[in-house]
């Protein structure tokens, strides 16, 4: 702003001497002002300063040049008692030479990651957006940590602020890796910086890592909580990507909570985002309720038609819940932005506390050396008693001072260094009561405190790695327990949009026409098919064997004679496709059973061989690969005795879409009816369980749960001691620590040890369970303080005891689990493991008996009795 006003000063001033208006862009010499130069010379100038001193944090310190100067001013002014926000603000003012908005914007950001600044009053909030108070409402001081890790004149190196009035650090000697703890978003001029933030005792651990030679890995920790999917972190470079998702859990079947959110986002934002998908048909809730407070609580409450699961991945799909956030790691290095990963920064920083703890060793060693010598030197003086030298009144004080340094000549080997005229004016200068008060013992204690110090200091120089690592230690020991992990590392799983969104319209086919669309709803010849979403694809077969798959539209003209229209899902292998068809116009009869899975959309595909006038005489879709029977009926021709015969689907082998199939007759066909509907042909379905993703799938990832057929469901037990029953859809959820997943057999006994907080007791129970719903029910009884300690499914399970307090020296006591207690309900509260003061409680190897309804020499009538016991 400054150089515009000088420049259009000195324009005036061309014009006032007789020039052109403009006479400076076309003049030459020194006083030319070319347009190119300018832009080159100024623009460069400019982008330089907005990169260097404004917006990308330096690599030593971790901090913007506004930040560092507001630490400086809190420090310069730091009393211990908390200071207004507004005159925080003023003080900066000296040094930083933007205005008081940039100021207090930086000085809040600060205040909000609860590091560096003790904050008091209304700061804002930034989980729901909400702005602090005004400068002069609130108030702040520095934190006890940033007084240890942040500060050290000794070692600071320092410059002129930009008015020359004062004087500023280059950079804060900071002895943390404080960039990656508060992380850092700033955009200049060509390029920008964006480094996420990380747990507080993790960059600890990195950083002793890195000390002792060994690798570690650095992933993001954010201030709202939260999941985060790192896989593609890519160290904080350019490229990489972090997926974030908020925290949701299910309440109950028309109720799910919202308790984290994602990084960037605002309960406000999140809010507005479900309203507006909802507005869309892409996700469908009755209400939401915003609760929030000191913690994120959006409760969204969902239709009774509604799956919360499907719910769940609809508002990752459609909404802010979930966000992807690309890390850009830039930083000022020897005056250069650098782009560089958070390893490498972490790598730098612990370099760099090593290099400031030395300096700091070096400096300390130093001011023991000079405390050494003079303490010395004073003892000699006093002890040898040189002071009387300055009795003698016929000597001059130059005179004496010379005297007293020849006495003190002799000893001077005994000391560190020379003696210099500035030691000798600090010893005359002691007062004449110190010399009747000055004790020998007194001094040779002081002295080898010194030394002592003194060799301590120099073991830690020479021992500066061992000397770091205890000094990153302690600081963890002291502030690491205030900064517990927020967020949730885990690997997410791909949603497909089509399979979580709710269905938002219907689909109508015109069989006659060949239009298929949303849009048919008047059109009289129009049939209802189903209903659909606005992002579905549909597949579409004609009666000459033609078909597509294409993107739902309004109204689409696909063909005439529509035999069938549905929602497609690609990759799906269990609906089967059952068709007979003419190859050619007077061709042979074939059948085929096939599916569609991937294909082109738009692209026409062929059920038949492709000649032209082939036609198809029968065809179904069944979801579940049902196989029917069909009863063909010939043309009647000379010879041919047997018009009439059945043929079943079921004999056939499912193959892919381009197959031709088997010939089911040589002769015409007059007609094909349906005689019966078949059943399935696939069996159950294989259902595997990714731990990883805690999600169900079909693609033989991770553990493999069994085979299920209609009906069945799977048994879910948490670390909780709670424990839920789910079908076996993909979309489930599985949130939470699971301690056993696997198909649910209602049949099944299991034992459990858990502690009952009320009676304060070990318990042991057996039971089986009831197939419930998606509410998980509680193993341990509802008082808070009860918990699980351990599962087993052992036929003969054993538990063993080991006690405490005065029954200490008793040995450990085993129960056979199986004599001890019957099988029950799991609402039971079970038996009580012991009357003693119990310890610990595990269960060992099972005991290998006969089961009851295995055991010799019972009737059959005894055998029953006793399995049912």
């Amino acid at each position: 702003m400054s150089e515009d006003i000088e420049l259009e000063e000195e324009l005036k001033a061309g014009e006032s001497a007789g020039g052109s208006r403009y006479a400076k862009l076309i003049n030459e010499g020194e006083k030319k002002y070319k347009l190119p130069g300018m832009y080159k010379d100024w623009f460069l100038d400019y982008a330089s300063y907005v990169i260097l001193e404004r917006a990308v944090p330096h690599i030593d310190d971790g901090l913007k040049p506004v930040q560092r100067r507001i630490l400086h001013a809190m420090k310069h002014i730091d009393d211990g008692r908390y200071n207004k926000v507004a005159n925080i603000i003023g003080h900066t003012m000296q040094y930083h030479p933007h205005g008081d908005a940039s100021i207090g914007d930086a000085l809040v950001q600060l205040g909000q990651k609860d590091l560096l600044i003790d904050t008091q009053g209304n700061w804002g909030n930034i989980l729901t957006g909400d702005s602090a108070a005004a400068p002069r409402y609130i108030e702040a001081r520095l934190t006890a940590f940033a007084g240890e890790v942040v500060f050290n004149p000794k070692t600071t190196e320092w410059m002129d602020s930009y008015d020359g009035r004062n004087r500023e650090p280059v950079t804060l000697p900071v002895k943390f890796p404080l960039l990656l703890a508060q992380g850092v978003e700033g955009i200049a001029v060509g390029l920008a910086s964006k480094i996420l933030p990380h747990n507080f005792p993790e960059l600890i651990d990195a950083a002793i890592a890195h000390l002792k030679g060994k690798d570690f890995e650095l992933l993001p920790d954010f201030p709202t909580g939260g999941l985060a999917d790192c896989t593609r972190y890519n160290d904080g470079l350019r490229g990489g990507v972090v997926k974030v998702r908020a925290r949701i859990n299910k309440i109950d079947k028309k109720t799910v909570v919202i308790t984290d959110i994602p990084y960037g986002k605002t309960t406000t934002s999140v809010i507005e985002s479900i309203l507006k998908a909802n507005d869309k048909g892409k996700i469908k809730i009755r209400k939401v309720d915003d609760n929030t407070s000191q913690n994120v609580e959006i409760v969204v409450h969902l239709h009774n038609d509604v799956s919360p699961d499907k719910t769940i991945d609809a508002l990752y799909a459609f909404t802010d819940c979930e966000v992807s956030i690309s890390p850009n790691a830039c930083v000022i290095q020897d005056d250069k932005p650098h782009f560089i990963g958070v390893k490498a920064i972490l790598r730098h920083n612990a370099e760099h506390t090593k290099n400031l703890l030395q300096q700091e060793l070096q400096i300390r060693l130093g001011e023991l050396h000079e405390n050494w010598h003079k303490s010395s030197l004073e003892k000699i003086f006093f002890e040898e008693r040189i002071y009387r030298e300055l009795e003698s009144n016929a000597k001059s004080w130059e005179a004496q001072l010379a005297a007293v340094e020849a006495a003190l000549k002799p000893f001077e080997k005994k000391l560190r260094r020379t003696i210099t005229p500035d030691d000798i004016d600090e010893l005359v200068a002691k007062p004449v009561r110190k010399i009747s008060k000055f004790d020998i013992k007194q001094a040779d204690e002081r002295i080898r405190s010194i030394t002592k110090e003194m060799e301590e200091t120099e073991n830690h120089l020479a021992n500066i790695i061992p000397y770091t690592i205890a000094w990153f230690q302690q600081i963890k020991k002291k502030y690491g327990k205030n900064f517990v992990r927020k967020t949730e590392l885990r690997n997410f799983e791909t949603i497909e949009a089509t399979q979580v969104i709710v269905a938002n319209a219907k689909l109508y086919v015109n069989r006659a026409e060949g239009f298929v669309g949303m849009d048919l709803k008047r059109d009289d010849n129009a049939e209802y098919l189903c209903e659909c979403s606005d992002i579905d694809e549909i597949i579409v077969f004609l009666r000459n064997g033609k078909y597509i798959i294409s993107k739902v539209q309004e109204k689409a003209f696909f063909g005439k004679d529509v035999i069938h229209a549905a929602v497609f899902k690609r990759n799906d292998e269990r609906t089967i496709y059952n068709v007979a068809y003419r190859d050619g116009k007077n061709g042979q009869i074939f059948v085929k059973r096939f599916f569609v899975s991937g294909v082109t959309r738009d692209k026409e595909y062929d059920v038949t061989q492709g000649k032209e006038g082939s036609d198809t005489l029968w065809f179904s879709a069944n979801p579940n690969g049902e196989a029917e029977i069909l009863k063909v009926y010939l043309k009647p021709r000379p010879k041919l005795k047997k018009l009439i015969f059945e043929f079943d689907f079921g004999q056939l082998a499912i193959k892919g879409r381009a197959s031709i199939g088997n010939l089911l007759a040589r002769y015409p066909v007059h007609k094909i009816v349906l005689k019966e509907k078949g059943e399935s042909t696939l069996g159950g379905q294989q259902i595997w369980f990714d731990a990883d993703i805690q999600r169900l799938n079909t693609d033989r990832r991770g553990i493999l749960l069994g085979e299920f057929h209609n009906g069945e469901r799977i048994l879910a037990i948490t670390r909780k001691g709670t424990y839920y029953t789910t079908n076996y859809e993909l979309s489930n959820r599985y949130d939470g620590e699971l301690l056993r997943i696997e198909k649910f057999d209602h049949k099944k006994i299991f034992s459990i040890t858990y502690y009952e907080a009320e009676q304060k007791a070990f318990y042991i129970k057996r039971f089986t369970l009831e197939p419930g719903d998606v509410v998980p029910q509680s193993l341990v009884g509802e008082h808070p303080g009860s918990y699980l300690v351990e599962l087993s499914d052992d036929r003969f399970p054993q538990a063993q005891l080991a006690f405490k307090g005065k029954q200490a020296h008793r040995p450990p006591e085993t129960i056979d689990v199986d004599e001890f207690i019957g099988v029950k309900s799991f609402r039971a509260k079970g038996k009580r493991a012991s009357s003693y003061d119990v310890n610990t409680i595990q269960f060992i190897a099972p005991l290998q008996k006969a089961a009851p309804e295995q055991a010799a020499g019972g009737d059959d009538e005894q055998v029953v009795q006793m399995s049912l016991l």
